[in-house]
């Protein structure tokens, strides 16, 4: 199957992907909206979304690497024509993925109250997150198995049908949170938080169930789980390991984060919970031609074209820092109006105000590490993203963090030292990937 490295072609995965990859910020950023505008107690629930958020994306993002561990061996056999040999390793993945989830549930529950004493949380905030956290973590299998599926999908060079499950789980969430949190008269008592927890969990499982539909009616791909195990599953541990404890690096920088963030107080907090997502929703924005990359790489390293990968990267970094600058852009032009959707709290919003645009600042930096990340990972290259962020974490992110706070700086000391580590994960990955395949481009 050919692809032309055109801006039509690319959108026509990028696109799809961006829409599906923002489902999960939008699920989190309505959970914020919608939580930080209720009638009592806004910021303490507001704080308490905010810090389970971290911890649940932390497990996510730990067990939700089998999506870039899948889509590279899917698509690098996919250039290879040797999609046939593989066609059962993305059931077996579920299943061991799905499990490893259900065993962190039930070591995870029992002590949520001491997990979230870890990120400063207390009094009421510990209370709304323990109450937020025992109802929301339902829905981990479930996103696991979701995330799995769309790893498959992209192998296939189909982001298409995740987008399609990504827009029916959104809805759904956004109609069940005003439903839970606020209540209907006479028909649904107001939940509150329990509300807004209840809305991701039913919008989790309904995507998983579009998911499996999909798959199995759109594809010759089985949900059965056979034995013995691919050849690949090896390959598919291996990334899965290293792409762990990368994502403990970067679970590590978000666990600082918010645990500096939590110290300063609730307006703090809050603050911090508003502008991290938006952070994210930039993030998943961008990811969108990560995304793109992710699957031609593979594609193009498994039929070893690699003048079309170096085409590639060149390409993807004009458009993300397109996209990066128009988010900058956007969020200047409609800077004071962002926070007030999220919480009219004047005390939030001062505080939020204060380091937005430290937010926008870094989002074209953010374009160029996420869409190497993303090559990358379509490239099976695991061990190097791993050592790569233990590193810009150890010796970027946590030592500026420090220094800043040791100033008594406070929010502008975590999204300044989350600028820097940006960049110090971008920059070696653009310069590792020339040293690998700029010569050899020459070549082909």
């Amino acid at each position: 199957m050919k692809t032309d490295i055109t801006l039509k072609n690319i959108n026509k995965l990028a696109i799809p992907a961006l829409i599906s990859g923002v489902a999960e910020p939008i699920l989190s950023l309505t959970d914020t909206a919608i939580i930080g505008n209720v009638d009592f107690n806004a910021a303490e629930s507001l704080a308490a979304v905010g810090i389970v958020g971290t911890f649940i994306s932390m497990l996510i993002w730990v067990l939700g690497q089998t999506r870039s561990a899948i889509s590279s061996i899917v698509s690098q056999h996919l250039g290879a024509n040797q999609l046939d040999k593989v066609k059962n390793l993305p059931a077996q993945a579920i299943f061991i993925i799905t499990s490893i989830s259900i065993l962190i549930i039930i070591a995870t529950l029992p002590f949520s109250s001491q997990i979230f004493k870890l990120y400063n949380a207390s009094d009421l905030i510990l209370d709304y997150s323990v109450d937020y956290y025992g109802i929301r973590v339902f829905g981990f299998p479930f996103t696991l198995f979701t995330i799995a599926i769309f790893g498959t999908f992209r192998g296939l060079q189909n982001t298409f049908y995740p987008m399609i499950i990504a827009i029916i789980g959104t809805i759904v969430n956004i109609v069940l949170d005003f439903t839970f949190v606020y209540g209907i008269e006479g028909v649904i008592n107001p939940m509150h938080i329990k509300g807004a927890a209840w809305a991701s969990v039913i919008a989790q499982v309904s995507m998983a169930l579009c998911s499996a539909y999909f798959l199995l009616k759109k594809t010759d791909i089985s949900l059965r789980v056979t034995f013995p195990f691919n050849e690949e599953i090896k390959n598919f541990i291996l990334m899965i390991l290293n792409l762990f404890v990368r994502t403990l690096a970067l679970n590590a920088t978000l666990y600082f984060a918010t645990r500096f963030a939590t110290s300063y107080g609730t307006e703090y907090i809050a603050a911090y919970t508003i502008a991290i997502n938006l952070w994210f929703l930039g993030a998943f924005i961008i990811d969108g031609y990560a995304s793109a990359g992710n699957i031609l790489s593979g594609k193009y390293l498994g039929a070893k074209n690699y003048k079309k990968l170096v085409e590639l990267s060149r390409f993807l970094i004009k458009c993300g820092i397109g996209v990066g600058i128009i988010l900058t852009i956007s969020g200047l032009a409609t800077y004071n109006f962002i926070g007030s959707i999220f919480t009219n709290d004047s005390l939030v919003l001062k505080e939020f105000y204060n380091i937005f645009w430290i937010v926008l600042a870094m989002q074209p930096f953010c374009a160029l590490a996420f869409i190497f990340d993303g090559m990358f990972k379509g490239m099976g290259k695991m061990k190097f993203l791993r050592n790569l962020l233990i590193l810009s974490t150890g010796l970027v992110f946590i030592p500026i963090l420090f220094l800043l706070d040791h100033y008594n700086l406070k929010l502008y000391a975590v999204f300044i030292a989350l600028t820097f580590w940006i960049i110090a994960r971008g920059v070696p990955l653009i310069i590792k990937f020339r040293q690998l395949f700029l010569s050899l481009s020459q070549k082909t």
